[in-house]
């Protein structure tokens, strides 16, 4: 859909959902890979997270351009950090600088929704989500774009235990977390049609990033 984001502006809407889990020692970021514009599908092959450093994964949806010049900016600042202190990031100050750098185009937002999932400092799992403008909280899930109202529900009801009663939150193991994103894709593929053709899932701890692709509906 078409979003006025200025007088003579518009902004489209690229559609796509991104999920993010934080587990005890881990992240997993699931995205989808279409990116449409109204009934046309632009391309089936679009992936909506992006490896920013060794313990930092951004997820990003909404206007594509707005994502495109975001990214880059990002990922400039971080080979600038690195080549003045001679180290990566951190999760949590990735999380801080992309708000600082939402919140100083606050007068003219990019249009974007964006997370940032990874391990911390203490090597606990970690999600941080966005609204365009800046403002951030951290979580332990989440989920954004044009599926976000049929997901975060099953997100609050699965992982948060929302609604239920005699449940003991034991802690999720990677494998299981990553099924669970799996399946609320494949749901969420048959009711919303910006969602869909593959999802990626990636895991993120100490070790690096593992990275797995799973079909989706492709219609």
């Amino acid at each position: 859909r078409i979003i006025q984001i200025s007088s003579g502006i518009n902004a489209e809407y690229g559609g796509g959902s991104v999920v993010a889990v934080a587990g005890e020692d881990f992240a997993v970021v699931g995205c989808d890979t279409r990116l449409s514009e109204g009934y046309s599908i632009l391309s089936r092959d679009v992936s909506k997270v992006r490896k920013m450093t060794k313990s930092g994964l951004l997820g990003c949806v909404g206007f594509h351009g707005d994502v495109l010049t975001l990214t880059k900016m990002l990922e400039s600042r971080l080979k600038q950090y690195k080549h003045t202190h001679g180290k990566d990031m951190s999760c949590e100050a990735m999380a801080q600088m992309l708000s600082a750098t939402l919140y100083y185009r606050r007068f003219f937002p990019y249009w974007v929704y964006n997370m940032v999932a990874g391990v911390d400092n203490s090597g606990k799992g970690c999600v941080f989500s966005y609204d365009p403008v800046g403002s951030y909280e951290r979580e332990s899930y989440r989920a954004c774009g044009s599926a976000s109202a049929i997901i975060q529900p099953l997100l609050d009801n699965q992982l948060g235990y929302k609604n239920q009663s005699n449940v003991d939150p034991t802690p999720l193991s990677r494998d299981r977390v990553s099924k669970m994103v799996r399946d609320i894709f494949a749901a969420a593929s048959e009711r919303d049609i910006y969602t869909g053709d593959e999802v990626e899932i990636s895991v993120i701890d100490k070790n690096g990033v593992e990275t797995h692709r799973f079909p989706l509906r492709s219609d």
